[in-house]
């Protein structure tokens, strides 16, 4: 074997190590962190009452404490976190554009429209289901108009110009819900689901969203190839063999699909989506495909991170979710950037 041969193959072993290392480290990381947030609450539980209630031999009080209220807050914002980031490395490496993320597609702010609509009427009083489901209706409808638009033109342009109409169209309409807000309470219920929580979260906000969530991973899965072979240009990825359109239609129907149910059920999230992958590329590189799984991870680690964050109190008050990522996200996404200026020119 010549040297450069031999060189390359231990460059290959060297990412591939590397991958699997960091994707060890990332899931035990999230087990431990996930397990800490159970003790997080205002009521202090010994670890013996955690597992005792997780394997259902606790007393009652404590099992509902930890089975129906801490542990769906936990696995929610886990999935949340994961649909958020692994969205985002999908879409930028779809894109080919690292300043996107899954708010670049409008369904996020097609969920909301949802949410401050049954907010505004009164709906979530009669039936606290009808914000997530109505949520997730604006979603979908997102979802459609961008899956038409994807079968009739693929372009990467179009698919962003649509995104932003979409995103622009659905924030004026939820500008004029809250100016048409009569009732205080209502604005201010508004007001706090967009800000985003996890707060109050229970199993049947899990069994909502999740199915819409798995379905768009499952959507995203196997796309790494296609990823890596478009971001060495159309015209070479079409040569192997790739079906642009149908692969972009996978991404964006995908990440619309999973960040809609994400949105519908925990309020507005950004800066995941926009800074997992960034950090990533900066450990296993920049190859598109790679970041996918450990994005993911990344992503529900964040979000269970943040969610602990929400719980200390400030004051009588308690910080939103979307207050705490977007604290945390936009000091450090101005920093990636300024690390990586050279290289994005």
């Amino acid at each position: 074997m010549s040297e450069t041969g031999f060189l390359q193959e231990a460059g290959i072993l060297q990412k591939y190590f590397g991958k699997n290392m960091l994707l060890f480290f990332l899931v035990i990381f999230m087990i431990a962190l996930g397990f800490l947030s159970l003790f997080i609450g205002t009521v202090p539980l010994a670890p013996s009452d955690i597992i005792l209630a997780l394997m259902g031999q606790s007393d009652q009080a404590v099992e509902i404490i930890v089975t129906q209220l801490r542990l769906p807050r936990v696995l929610l914002g886990m999935m949340v976190g994961a649909s958020l980031g692994l969205s985002g490395a999908a879409l930028q490496g779809l894109l080919r554009n690292p300043l996107a993320d899954p708010g670049i597609i409008g369904v996020s702010a097609s969920a909301g429209v949802g949410a401050v609509v049954a907010i505004h009427f009164g709906l979530s009083h009669v039936f606290p289901l009808s914000v997530p489901l109505l949520s997730m209706a604006g979603a979908l409808i997102a979802t459609f108009i961008l899956m038409f638009i994807s079968l009739r033109d693929s372009s990467v342009l179009t698919l962003i110009l649509v995104g932003i109409g979409i995103s622009s169209l659905a924030t004026a309409l939820i500008s004029l819900v809250m100016n048409f807000a009569e009732n205080p309470s209502s604005l201010q219920d508004m007001i706090m689901w967009l800000l985003g929580s996890l707060e109050n979260r229970t199993v049947t906000d899990i069994q909502l969203a999740a199915p819409f969530m798995i379905a768009g991973w499952l959507l995203m899965w196997g796309v790494h190839q296609g990823l890596n072979a478009c971001s060495l240009g159309d015209d070479t990825a079409q040569t192997l063999g790739i079906n642009l359109k149908f692969l972009r239609l996978r991404i964006i129907l995908g990440s619309a699909v999973s960040v809609g149910a994400a949105v519908s059920v925990c309020g507005s999230i950004g800066f995941v989506g926009l800074v997992v992958p960034h950090i990533i590329r900066g450990l296993i590189g920049h190859s598109p495909g790679q970041l996918l799984l450990p994005s993911a991870f990344l992503g529900a680690i964040i979000l269970t991170l943040a969610d602990l964050f929400t719980r200390i109190n400030i004051g009588n008050q308690q910080l939103q979710l979307g207050v705490v990522t977007a604290f945390v996200g936009a000091p450090l996404f101005l920093y990636i950037i300024f690390k990586t200026r050279g290289a994005m020119r």
